[in-house]
This record gives C-alpha cells, sequence and structure tokens, in this order.
C-alpha cells in the first residue's frame, strides 16, 4: 500500500496542532528553558522528540507517566530501556531510602559491590567485575583494557552500531568502503579511520578480511543489533565471529545495554555466547546511573600483569563517583528484585503479544513493512523483510514517517522510544497496556492509507 507524502505532510500538521493545543503547561516550560538550557531542553536529544517540543514529565509510576498537562501515558519507551524496570518499583526505591540515610559516595566499597559482583558472576559467567556511571564510561574503559592487553591500537564495530557515545563507534561506510564519520558526529577528535575498521553485521567474509590486518585490539559488538531496529544474527553468525577473533588475537566485547531484553542473563545466556568483556548499562540499577562490566579471568590476568599499583589511579579507567554506595544499592535490589526470572515471564509475553498486534495490523493494511522481537524489545521497520544488517536497516529508515507514527500514538497516550518505532516491556506492562498501542496503531493505518 503506498502512502501520499501529501496526506502524510497535511496529517502531521494535524497532529503536531493537536499535541500543542493540549500541551499548553509543557509548552511554556519549553519556551522557558529557552532562557537556561540549550535549544531548551537538559540534553540535546530531547530536541528531537515529534511535536515541536518535548511532554514535561510530573511523575511515572509502573508502566505509565503523567505529564504536566494532567495527561496519562502509556510508557513503552522506558527510559529507551533505562526504566526497562519499570518506574520506581518498591524494593529499588526502599533501598535507594536506606542508602541515602547512610551515605551516598565515599570512594570506599560497601557490602553491596561483593554481593552484586557475585549476582553478576551467576548470572553472565565473566569472573571478575568493574562498575562505571553509564554504558559508554564502562564501553570506553573496555576498549582501553583491550588496546593494552592487546597492544593494538583499532577498534572494530558494525556499521550502524551503537555503544553510546564511544568516540570509535561513531563510524560508518562511505560508498567507496571507506571509513569515515558517520553524519552529525560533533567534534571527532582524530579521522575515525585510525581508529575504527567498520564490518556490516552478519557479513563473515568481510570480517575475516578485515581482521586479517592484525591491528584490531577488540570487537566491540551488540549481539543483535537494536539501535538503527532491531536486526538478528544470521545463523551460524556468532560462532563464527567467535572462531575468527580468537585467530586473529582480537578480544570480543558484547554490550547487552540493550539486548538484557532477552532474558535475566542477557542475549549472552540465552544463545551462550563466548565474549571476553561483558558490558551492562542503563536498566542494572532501575534508572539510577550505574554500569558494570566484567571479563575473563584470562583478561583480569593479561591486564594485572601490565598494570601498576603506583599508576592504577590514572590508567584511564574508573572514575570518583564509581562504584558509589547509592548506585551498588539499586544495583542490588534490582538483580535481586526486579530483573528476575518470574519479571522476564511476564515480559516477554507482553512483547510477543504487541508483536502479533501490529503483524496482523500490518497485513491487514497490505503495508510494506515488518515487525520483529527480541525478548521484551519489539519493533516495526518501514521495509517488508528483516534487515540483514545496519546499511539495510538504516536506509529503510523513513523519517516524516516515524514522527507521524510517534506523534499520533503520543497525542493518544501511548510513548514509543524516540529515533525509532521500538516498544518495550516492563514487569508490570499488562495486556490493556499492550492493546491500548494495537488499538491506536491500527487507527494511524487506517488514516494513513485513506
Amino acid at each position: 500500500m503506498q502512502i501520499h507524502r501529501e496526506r502524510l505532510a497535511a496529517l502531521m500538521l494535524r497532529e503536531q496542532q493537536r499535541f500543542e493545543q493540549e500541551h499548553p503547561r509543557s509548552k511554556a516550560l519549553f519556551e522557558r528553558g529557552q532562557d537556561s538550557l540549550l535549544a531548551g531542553v537538559p540534553m540535546n536529544w530531547m530536541r528531537k522528540w515529534a511535536g515541536g517540543f518535548p511532554v514535561f514529565v510530573a511523575e511515572a509510576h509502573g508502566a505509565h507517566f503523567t505529564d504536566v498537562d494532567g495527561r496519562e501515558y502509556v510508557d513503552l519507551c522506558l527510559g529507551d530501556t533505562g526504566a526497562m524496570t519499570g518506574h520506581s518499583p518498591a524494593a529499588p526505591v526502599e533501598a535507594l531510602r536506606e542508602q541515602l540515610g547512610r551515605g551516598i559516595t565515599t570512594m570506599l566499597p560497601t557490602e553491596d559491590a561483593l554481593w552484586v559482583g557475585e549476582d553478576l558472576q551467576r548470572r553472565f559467567g565473566m569472573k571478575y567485575w568493574q562498575f562505571a556511571l553509564t554504558a559508554t564510561d564502562a564501553n570506553r574503559f573496555s576498549l582501553r583494557l583491550a588496546r593494552e592487553i592487546t597492544q593494538r591500537s583499532k577498534v572494530m564495530v558494525f556499521n550502524w552500531c551503537y555503544h553510546g557515545t564511544v568516540d570509535e563507534s561513531f563510524a560508518t561506510l562511505g560508498g567507496d568502503g571507506t571509513v569515515r564519520a558517520r553524519r552529525g558526529n560533533i567534534g571527532a577528535p582524530v579521522d575515525p579511520g585510525i581508529t575504527t575498521r567498520v564490518v556490516e553485521f552478519n557479513d563473515v567474509a568481510m570480517l575475516e578480511r578485515e581482521l586479517a590486518h592484525g591491528d584490531v585490539a577488540c570487537v566491540l559488538m551488540e549481539p543483535v543489533m537494536t539501535n538503527v531496529g532491531i536486526v538478528h544474527p544470521a545463523p551460524g553468525f556468532h560462532l563464527a565471529l567467535r572462531e575468527l577473533t580468537r585467530a586473529h588475537g582480537t578480544l570480543l566485547i558484547d554490550d547487552e545495554t540493550h539486548t538484557i531484553c532477552a532474558g535475566p542473563g542477557g542475549y549472552k545466556q540465552v544463545e551462550g555466547l563466548h565474549p571476553d568483556i561483558f558490558v551492562l548499562g542503563k536498566p542494572i540499577g532501575s534508572g539510577v546511573p550505574g554500569a558494570v562490566y566484567g571479563f575473563t579471568a584470562e583478561v583480569a590476568a593479561r591486564f594485572m600483569a601490565r598494570q601498576t599499583l603506583e599508576d592504577c589511579d590514572t590508567g584511564g579507567i574508573g572514575g570518583t563517583l564509581a562504584g558509589n554506595a547509592l548506585s551498588l544499592a539499586a544495583m542490588r535490589a534490582t538483580l535481586g528484585h526486579v530483573l528476575t526470572d518470574a519479571a522476564f515471564a511476564r515480559m516477554i509475553p507482553m512483547a510477543e503479544r504487541w508483536t502479533a498486534g501490529v503483524a496482523e495490523a500490518i497485513a491487514d493494511f497490505d503495508m510494506p513493512w515488518h515487525v520483529t522481537r527480541l525478548g521484551c524489545r519489539a519493533e516495526y521497520l518501514f521495509t517488508k523483510q528483516p534487515p540483514k544488517n545496519g546499511t539495510e536497516a538504516h536506509d529503510a529508515m523513513d523519517f516524516e514517517l516515524e514522527r507521524f507514527m510517534h506523534l499520533y500514538t503520543l497525542n493518544r497516550g501511548v510513548l514509543l522510544t524516540p529515533f525509532h518505532n521500538m516498544a518495550l516491556m516492563c514487569p508490570v506492562t499488562s495486556e490493556a497496556d499492550v492493546d491500548r498501542h494495537t488499538e491506536v496503531f491500527r487507527e494511524a493505518l487506517q488514516e494513513l492509507v485513506r
């Protein structure tokens, strides 16, 4: 079914007018913010929300939030995974309340750190662990470890990947196959071709060719690409990736900040992956800043052999607030009481229900789209065939159509993850929440094809 751009533009204008009329308080706060915040928002990305200005939140609980204009929403964005636990779950809130009374940060360990490290060992099978405040930091620190151990300079990533604000990940392949900076990359410190090799996801021949240069310290990967739409690995790809990295003396870093949606032990546990370093951020503290990176005993031994006590504070890993008492209390409560087997047993069926509803609507309206799922995360893409790599997924994006779908659902009380069409389930997302999205999604398609 073809979408006529003139109708799309008219519908978008109507939805923008409705949004502005129904959010006067958010608009006033946004305008006030122009005097003190860059572009009126506390984080640059917030400029990109559909509607002309972001909704300002008054409070959030479980799978819902209420804005300052009193409008309530089903939250399928959940802080783009940061609140995958649901907003303010009881156990972490209580743990945080207690820890606030005992101290927030001392640059000294608490017993919670040991509990968290032991639970991470059990879940993910990595021997040793360290803490950071964001997955970006954990990835950066992991890259430093890999370069130190291997004494190699380059990092390999998959085209159109995402690993936070890690400089090396803002590289892509030009039309001639050379590595270049991605569009919009702000103030790249050096030409990314100096630091990074880029290959296409699922392309084993390209992977082998680029590793053969012998200068790659590590491959930084998501086991399933998630930030350019969900792109699943082809059968046998991860086995080939592991065999090739070992053959070429390259470390493998598994960033599961998003793919923790696959289950309590992440995609690593579900598929039996064997990385050298493992990274997890965002939901591990129920929204409180915190991240972890773990490594095998071999990696730890190789690193410690090159590290001296005198220099351990100036090596470029860690940070003054890393491993603070408040973050560790949140992590312990989250791992122990929220991101549990029982929680995933509720979350994944909700994502299956969401996927089925979207797929049925796509079929009924004969749209050239498809929907895919990973654990408790699901997403629709504007292409009929599932993409095999980041380039195919990126090329299927449609900025105007995406903004319309987001604003249409937002105006009807459903929040999707911005920048792509992803929905995430938390432990208390209900069938009614999922069905509300399905209803609105069908309404949007009916308007588009009318």
